[in-house]
């Protein structure tokens, strides 16, 4: 059966969480600590903006394989045209082209809504999500050196900026995802 990729909604949360929880729990990859459970991801997925930061899963024979999440970069209003991007993927969808159906909607909406660019954060090392991420236009903007503690060892933390929409001197406000269909 073919990958199908949809919009999330609040019934994808618990497998949403399952998913996420061994890069909480075994890896350096996310910088949490304690893996959030599936009422803590709808909230997550519903955003504080609803509307404004779609997450998109990726789904086969009614499992998810992975989740593409976006979410307000910074909080002060002057960054409102930035989002961040994340994506996770079930160990078995690696390797098979899921990340690239994932983000490949994801930023062709983050752009219709009028988002100027969206930056992926990456903890280092992390090969495959710098490939993925080089793949979809995103170039590397610079790196934090070591700013995150996690499993016995200091990290470094690399930026990928996608530009989404040329810079304009009034900028529109962005729409809600549901408002930039096609």
């Amino acid at each position: 059966m073919a990958v199908l990729v949809r919009l999330a909604g609040a019934q994808d949360a618990a497998p949403i969480a399952a998913i996420y929880r061994p890069y909480v729990a075994e890896s350096r990859i996310s910088f949490e600590e304690a893996p959030p459970d599936g009422a803590e991801m709808a909230w997550r997925v519903r955003g504080e903006r609803p509307g404004f930061h779609p997450w998109f899963v990726a789904e086969e024979d009614g499992a998810l394989l992975g989740f593409a999440s976006s979410a307000p970069f910074r909080t002060r209003p002057a960054y409102r045209w930035t989002v961040e991007t994340g994506i996770y993927l079930a160990a078995e969808a690696h390797g098979r082209g899921v990340g690239t159906a994932l983000l490949t909607p994801l930023i062709e909406t983050l752009s219709r809504q009028g988002y100027v660019a969206a930056i992926a954060a990456i903890t280092l090392p992390n090969e495959a999500s710098i490939r993925l991420h080089e793949k979809l236009g995103f170039f590397h903007t610079g790196t934090y050196r070591q700013v995150g503690y996690k499993l016995g060892e200091w990290l470094d933390v690399g930026l990928w900026e996608r530009e989404l929409a040329p810079r304009t001197s009034r900028p529109s406000e962005p729409v809600p995802y549901s408002s930039s269909r096609p």
